[in-house]
């Protein structure tokens, strides 16, 4: 483990320049449309901020080749194309997420917000700092949280933020993969990372319990992805513990499964005292480990560890030449792959990820999860 500790340093802090410049629960009326997505997390789910904040604004996705695929243009998004947050919201009929610094007015957020970061954490500063530790970036859930009562102070304006927040969508998350980098940065060991755990679900929980107190009744809240899976970690440490089934490294995969496990003791709990409220969970782990295991059945290539843009090896992965940077290239077909840049997912595993969501929470998110439906975000 020691020598795997090693590696997990020299991944984090190779990754501060890059961020750094960079279920259950009640089910919904029948018939009822959303009004909106509002979201909150990192850059699994940031649809922009990262472009519009002094610290990130210059990252990865800035630059060509993110937002290749749909977009045709840098959005900001850590991704060739769409997130799983804007698959849901297409799914749901509703415009893609206003990101928060990207708008003023009330009208700006009548139809939802996105206050996710690029490289944001749970845990604020003061947390990381009492242990001789540093974040990537000046953006926790806290600021996240203000920002969010920021939004209800505007809509205050507007007759109907009562129904808005009630018939809108909540998503709490993705979030604490920054906070365990930023703990393997400061030589924190794996194991002892174990004990982030109950700290970062707290703060997931803090942000679920103030926006059902705003009137939220259906909170969707994503678990952690198997970060053993990631190609930026398998690239930088080959000779770990790794599963032979799946070629991950399985003290990170172990590290994901225990966030999950205490993340959906935490949300039984919040069901238990909030039986009005639809609270959801997204299995991201099993979507993403789906992808790995059988990568033909779901229409990727048989290589699911390697990504799409970036250097070269067993991984595609080089953060030295990090996607996006001079002599660096994408993939012909992002679609074929799983990971985009190493680090974060492509836009048809994004899909994926979104169409497992819905399938899995319906009819509590979506009434009625049919051929439709599916066919409308391109769901096989």
């Amino acid at each position: 483990m020691g020598q795997f500790s090693q590696f997990l340093v020299a991944v984090a802090v190779a990754l501060l320049p890059v961020i750094g410049a960079a279920g259950g629960g009640g089910a919904r009326d029948r018939g009822t449309r959303y009004a909106g997505v509002f979201s909150f997390g990192d850059s699994l789910i940031d649809t922009g901020n990262s472009l519009r904040l002094a610290a990130t604004r210059k990252g990865p996705s800035s630059r060509p080749p993110y937002g290749e695929t749909f977009f045709r243009r840098p959005t900001g998004r850590a991704s060739d194309g769409r997130l799983v947050v804007d698959f849901i919201a297409e799914a749901l009929g509703v415009p893609h997420p206003t990101p928060y610094l990207a708008g003023k007015s009330a009208e700006d957020f009548r139809r939802g917000v996105n206050f996710a970061v690029g490289g944001a954490t749970a845990l604020g500063p003061d947390f990381f700092e009492s242990r001789g530790l540093k974040p990537f970036v000046p953006v926790s859930f806290t600021n996240q949280a203000t920002w969010f009562k920021n939004v209800l102070q505007l809509l205050a304006s507007v007759r109907n933020r009562t129904r808005i927040m009630a018939s809108s969508l909540f998503i709490v998350g993705e979030i604490g993969v920054n906070d365990y980098l930023v703990a393997f940065a400061g030589n924190t060991t794996v194991e002892e990372a174990r004990a982030f755990v109950p700290h970062i679900v707290g703060a997931v929980r803090s942000v679920v319990t103030e926006v059902i107190a705003a009137g939220a009744r259906t909170v969707l809240v994503p678990g952690m992805i198997p970060l053993g899976c990631e190609p930026q970690l398998l690239a930088l440490d080959q000779s770990s513990d790794h599963d032979p089934a799946s070629g991950c490294i399985k003290p990170l995969n172990d590290l994901a499964e225990l966030h999950n496990r205490a993340l959906n003791g935490m949300l039984r709990e919040l069901r238990r005292a909030n039986p009005r409220t639809a609270i959801l969970y997204a299995d991201l782990y099993g979507a993403v480990a789906d992808l790995i295991a059988s990568p033909r059945k779901y229409g990727f290539r048989d290589k699911p560890l390697a990504a799409c843009c970036g250097g070269s090896g067993a991984y595609n992965f080089n953060m030295t030449a990090f996607c996006g940077a001079a002599g660096t290239a994408a993939c012909a077909d992002p679609s074929e792959y799983v990971s985009w840049d190493g680090v974060h997912f492509t836009e048809a595993a994004n899909r994926h990820t979104a169409c497992a969501t819905l399938k899995a929470n319906s009819p509590a998110l979506l009434d009625s999860w049919t051929a439709e439906a599916r066919r409308r975000i391109g769901c096989t």
